[in-house]
């Protein structure tokens, strides 16, 4: 199909606009893996993924005339993924207890250690974290949310997003030196 090539990103979105099934098609191919991508970051296998990037399209083509055109729309088509995977999940996630303050203290002390991981060993590792931990920590170290706008997204108190994160770390890093001693 040599029309992916000749068309622009814009005039795919144009078309989209004016309901063009053609096109719908072509921009969901155009960004199928980046969506994807987004969406396993959230998701705990590539089922619940796919899933998550179908609707979140499906916001797309609905919402598609909401779309400013002069900002990218990887930027605008990212949040949807990523709000659509939180969407998800949240009714897993509410379900979970929430931890009180108390229990959070001594948690953050090694919480540097994270940094010298790099990017590849995180993404191994993530994927068995705890659900809600998963979330946070995606939320908060790799799409920029601060603790107050995750705690308003999943419902839960900004120092329990913060615990949850500290946990997310700590766990990463028991992994992380696991791995290691298996390796070593």
């Amino acid at each position: 199909m040599h029309l992916l090539h000749r068309i622009t990103e814009d005039e795919i979105v144009s078309k989209c606009k004016s309901g063009s099934l053609k096109h719908q098609e072509l921009l969901y191919k155009q960004f199928y893996g980046y969506a994807m991508g987004v969406s396993m970051r959230y998701s705990l296998n590539e089922d619940d993924a796919l899933e998550v990037v179908n609707d979140a399209f499906i916001k797309v083509f609905n919402n598609i005339n909401t779309y400013n055109t002069e900002k990218p729309f990887r930027a605008w088509l990212r949040t949807i993924v990523v709000n659509t995977a939180i969407d998800r999940r949240r009714k897993e996630l509410k379900h979970q207890s929430n931890t009180d303050i108390e229990d959070a203290y001594g948690i953050g002390s090694n919480a540097n250690a994270i940094d010298t991981l790099n990017a590849q060993d995180i993404l191994k590792l993530m994927k068995q974290l705890p659900q809600l931990q998963l979330t946070i920590f995606n939320m908060y170290e790799i799409d920029g949310y601060n603790h107050d706008e995750i705690g308003k997204i999943l419902n839960l108190p900004a120092s329990s997003s913060r615990v949850y994160l500290s946990r997310a770390k700590d766990k990463l890093r028991q992994l992380l030196t696991a791995q290691a001693q298996n390796h070593g």
